[in-house]
């Protein structure tokens, strides 16, 4: 699933992928997976990017589960 928040809440703080990579100690590629879903980040770099970007846990990576009807 895409990680549309982490892209919203990175673009909101001016940071390119780059630049938010740098700031956690990871890769552009690391970032750019994260936010098309392709990677699971562990919860100490989920933390470090709350950090960087102001957020929570619950802001950037947490998946509301859908109801069923």
């Amino acid at each position: 699933m895409k990680n549309k928040r982490l892209k919203i809440a990175r673009i909101e703080m001016d940071m390119s992928q780059d630049d938010l990579a740098r700031a956690v100690g990871v890769t552009r590629q690391t970032i750019g997976a994260i936010e098309n879903g392709s990677y699971n980040p562990t919860l100490k770099l989920c933390v470090q990017i709350c950090r960087v970007t102001n957020k929570t846990l619950n802001d950037l990576f947490w998946e509301e589960e859908e109801s069923e009807e």
